[in-house]
């Protein structure tokens, strides 16, 4: 296992963290608690020490089982788990980001967690009816009085995260630390702003969905079929059974399986990016986690973004012309040695 840096805070992450979503069958198709069990074991046993979680997954029985593994071992797990989705229908505050929900939400999670504090806390969606300021000083409030390490954020637009973040430094706040997104050979979309954004901010990606809801496996090429709900299919690109295909054909020429491959993929991207490796079975989990011993080689990836690289649009596209390049950057710009420089260089056609 190696290990990436949470931005500027110095605290040390496994290159892949784990997933819990599936941990409890209370929704029919998870994992139960002796296999939760289990996974978590082999991921520790392997040095990963990130555990994702909510305190909607599974009805609050994947925290509660995490609490009960975490005994005794604490203190070397970054532990985050996630709250806005509302968790009792017939009360309207239970759902949000306002503060009467942080504090009803957070409590619940530390004690089905067992634990006093929450390393990593990740506001789950982006809720318009509650500022970000509100947002931010609230989550700041915790972090003073030790309940949150690092304030972080999952699934929001890039200008959002930016207008947050600029607003707590502003105002002395604790900022957001990571974002969580959706990230993989099938989905590359958060390179258009995403990406760039948690760049400049310096902010880790945790990727979500690196296998595209178990699609880049390889198993539905045969028409297999499974759990692929309509939101996975819309999130599919057209022309995404090629990039399977190329998939496969990689991972059958370095003796790995496709999901080693398409998670190596992910992480191996520039910037720290961080797979969430989530399973229903001790065997798939064993499988995915073999993909920390994968390493795809520059020839293997080239072939892989060729099939699969985005368009980026407006005005990235534009930007990155030759012409405009030279004019922005000088004739000298590949004699600049510079991290930024060679970032320009990278994403500019003709250079």
């Amino acid at each position: 296992m190696r290990y990436k840096v949470l931005g500027k805070t110095g605290v040390r992450l496994s290159e892949v963290a784990l997933g819990t979503m599936t941990f409890g069958d209370d929704w029919g198709w998870g994992a139960p608690p002796e296999v939760s069990a289990k996974m978590f074991d082999l991921f520790a046993e392997a040095g990963g020490n990130v555990i994702d979680t909510a305190d909607v997954y599974t009805n609050g029985t994947s925290e509660a089982l995490l609490g009960e593994l975490l005994k005794g071992r604490r203190d070397r797990f970054v532990l985050g788990t996630k709250f806005t989705n509302q968790t009792d229908l017939s009360d309207p505050n239970s759902a949000g980001n306002h503060r009467k929900k942080i504090i009803a939400s957070l409590e619940a999670s530390l004690r089905r967690l067992q634990t006093d504090r929450i390393d990593l806390y990740w506001v789950h969606a982006r809720d318009l009816l509650t500022g970000t300021e509100e947002l931010m000083r609230a989550l700041d409030d915790q972090v003073r009085l030790g309940k949150i390490l690092y304030p972080a954020v999952s699934d929001w637009s890039a200008w959002e995260i930016a207008e947050s973040n600029t607003a707590a430094r502003l105002h002395d706040w604790s900022p957001f630390a990571a974002v969580q997104l959706r990230y993989n050979l099938l989905d590359r979309s958060p390179e258009r702003e995403l990406l760039p954004m948690a760049d400049a901010f310096d902010l880790p990606v945790f990727a979500w969905g690196p296998l595209a809801e178990g699609r880049i496996t390889g198993k539905y090429l045969s028409g297999e079929t499974g759990r692929v709900t309509e939101a996975a299919r819309r999130y599919t690109r057209v022309g995404s059974d090629d990039i399977v295909r190329e998939v496969v054909a990689v991972s059958e020429e370095i003796g790995a399986s496709a999901a080693q491959v398409a998670i190596s993929w992910v992480r191996q991207q520039p910037g720290p990016i961080i797979p969430l490796l989530a399973a229903r079975t001790e065997d798939q989990f064993r499988d995915n986690l073999g993909a920390i011993d994968v390493q795809l080689s520059c020839e293997h990836v080239d072939r892989l973004d060729a099939l699969s690289r985005p368009a980026l649009g407006f005005p990235a596209d534009v930007m990155g012309e030759a012409s405009v390049v030279a004019g922005v950057y000088g004739t000298q710009l590949a004699d600049i040695d510079e991290p930024r420089a060679e970032a320009v260089r990278r994403h500019t056609t003709g250079i």
